[in-house]
């Protein structure tokens, strides 16, 4: 999942980053409120962590704004500011949790795990699937009864395929929802995540390729090509 952090107090912005992409999420970082409203803009995010006190306004406006677009991305404003008014003022404005500096990081994170579930409500706690049970909450990973210990990026990859049950998950889906900003385009990192979690998972390989377009889970992989797929690709061209 990707975090919008707004923070203009560089060595906590940094320290923040740290802490959440420790967590697993991918995270985007702006100083002010401009650059937060342009990336609120042109990403989709599962959190928005923002400051209150930052150039160019206050984060609430940022919530203000969005909600008035009908965008309901859970916000957790985040402040020195720790008076009973400021905090209703935010509320108000469509925040959906206030957490005052300075704050531990073990609280950072539950609060944006769980604004995170507030927002995915739909969604099930467990996905299942090919041999694989992936437990979002617990952040743990079984597949045949086996535990399988993965990376942050390994996760995130097959969380979203299973959200797709058994559809077609693009590359630039898995960019968008799995990395930040700083991914380059041109890199290869999908595939290299995709080929860590094939042999995390061992055989029978559950992850098909669609040739030029994406990946699928699918009940033990053959050789098989897709109806995208011409005979005689191995698919990760």
């Amino acid at each position: 999942m990707k975090v919008l952090l707004l923070e203009d107090d560089e060595p906590l912005a940094v320290e923040v980053e740290r802490v959440l992409r420790h967590a697993g999420y991918a995270v985007d970082v702006t100083h002010d409120l401009e650059s937060a409203e342009i990336a609120a803009e042109s990403n989709s995010y599962g959190c928005l962590v923002l400051d209150r006190s930052v150039p160019g306004g206050d984060g609430s406006a940022l919530v203000a704004t969005l909600r008035r677009r009908g965008d309901l991305t859970p916000a957790l404003l985040i402040t020195a500011r720790d008076g009973l008014a400021d905090r209703v003022a935010g509320f108000d404005l469509g925040a959906d949790d206030y957490l005052v500096k300075p704050f531990a990081a073990v609280e950072l994170i539950a609060r944006v795990r769980a604004l995170s579930r507030r927002g995915q409500v739909t969604v099930p706690p467990v996905l299942a699937g090919a041999g694989i049970r992936l437990d979002v909450q617990r952040h743990t990973t079984h597949r045949h009864g086996t535990q399988l210990l993965l990376r942050a990026k390994e996760f995130a990859v097959l969380e979203e395929l299973l959200r797709a049950s058994s559809g077609v998950v693009t590359r630039s889906d898995l960019i968008e929802r799995c990395w930040d900003e700083h991914h380059d385009p041109a890199s290869n990192v999908v595939d290299v995540v995709i080929a860590q979690l094939r042999r995390r998972l061992g055989a029978p390989d559950p992850i098909q390729t669609v040739r030029g377009v994406g990946y699928r889970l699918v009940d033990g992989t053959d050789d098989r090509p897709t109806a995208d797929e011409p005979p005689g690709g191995d698919g990760d061209a």
